[in-house]
């Protein structure tokens, strides 16, 4: 396991607490300064702060209070870097074999020769940095921070270089290679998609702190707060006076219905008061039918105000009864907005699940 305390106010302010256990894949993600790189630069003992702790299973690589420091060169780490900072002049063997400069010349080279093939580039061996392609060049990134046989791996935005077609075959193949590694994984990336294709669990982070740990479902569709919603695209958020509250619900009046919004534990509303409340894109149900049931429950008949196909998709803002309020947006496929026939000017039907909205 690998478990990760930081915590300084400055110059770069961090409050941040990571667990990864062997095997898993674990994702920073947030704005630019949020403080990703920098944690990865204190795992592998690259950067140092104020207060830290790094420990990994029964092995502690730093512990400020009491002293504790690793060097890099100690701490059995590998990390891929944005740019993969191989060496131009020497030969994808070598490059892959300089971590290995303290073992013998012929055991250096096999064990280099073994983790090229276990990424692919078996025959690749004597073509230097320039003779590759970007995905090929990542590889040797990668199979430079396994070949030291690394307790943990961190990867530093490692395919924001390449074009999408090979990032889609990196997935893959880092997906492969995962389930061989058995060690903890943590992977830096602005990319949402990426997380979510790659990642067991996800930390949100803000300006150095950790806002929300959990999976990827978890953190996209059950956001903390409303701050995490914004961070992670949740879609949805707006404002509603209460009308009334019953047991572990409340009432919101939209247009001429109401709908009711669940209550966590603890969370004390009154009528008049003002709440802020979310619904994340993907659970926005549309409907074909335009017409509302006599008892239509927890559906409105909005307006459609804009219609964008994205691929197979089609996202969709719609105008709510109220004036002020930011259009709602919800995603149906080409398919369903030919059969439904949405135009914009239309009036459409939406039902919100109780169960999808969520009270900040």
């Amino acid at each position: 396991m690998l478990d990760v305390l930081l915590q300084q106010e400055g110059p770069i302010p961090l409050q941040a607490r990571l667990q990864c256990a062997p095997g898993e894949l674990l994702a920073l993600v947030g704005p630019s300064g949020a403080g990703k790189s920098t944690i990865l630069r204190v795992i592998a003992g690259l950067a140092r702060v104020a207060h830290a702790q790094v420990r990994v299973g029964s092995a502690c690589w730093q512990d400020s209070a009491a002293g504790q420091w690793l060097a890099p060169w100690q701490r059995p780490v590998g990390m891929v870097f944005q740019s993969y900072a191989l060496f131009p002049h020497l030969s994808v063997l070598d490059n892959v074999a300089e971590p290995l400069h303290a073992l013998p010349r012929p055991e250096r080279y096999a064990r280099a020769s073994q983790v090229l093939a276990q990424v692919g580039l078996s025959g690749l061996e004597q073509r230097r940095p320039h003779q590759l392609s970007g995905g090929q060049q990542q590889r040797v990134a990668l199979a430079r921070a396994l070949v030291r046989q690394p307790e943990v791996l961190l990867l530093d935005e490692p395919f924001a270089a390449v074009d999408q077609l090979t990032r889609e075959r990196l997935y893959e193949e880092l997906a492969g290679l995962r389930s061989q590694l058995r060690i903890p994984v943590v992977l830096v990336t602005h990319s949402l998609v990426e997380a979510q294709l790659l990642a067991d669990k996800l930390v949100v982070l803000r300006r150095g702190q950790t806002l929300q740990s959990g999976t990827p479902q978890e953190v996209m569709s059950r956001p903390c707060s409303e701050e995490v919603a914004r961070l992670v695209g949740f879609g949805n958020v707006c404002e509603s006076v209460v009308q009334r509250v019953q047991g572990e619900q409340a009432w919101v009046a939209v247009g001429n219905a109401e709908l009711a919004l669940p209550l966590a534990e603890g969370h004390s509303v009154a009528a008049g008061q003002a709440l802020r409340w979310g619904i994340a894109t993907g659970d926005v149900a549309v409907l074909k039918d335009s017409r509302l049931p006599d008892e239509a429950g927890q559906c409105l008949l909005l307006t459609l105000e804009k219609a964008v196909p994205l691929g197979d998709n089609v996202r969709l803002v719609l105008r709510w009864p109220e004036p002020g309020m930011a259009g709602l947006r919800a995603v149906v496929t080409q398919r369903f907005a030919e059969r439904a026939q949405l135009q914009v000017g239309s009036a459409v039907r939406v039902e919100l699940p109780r169960d999808k909205l969520l009270v900040f």
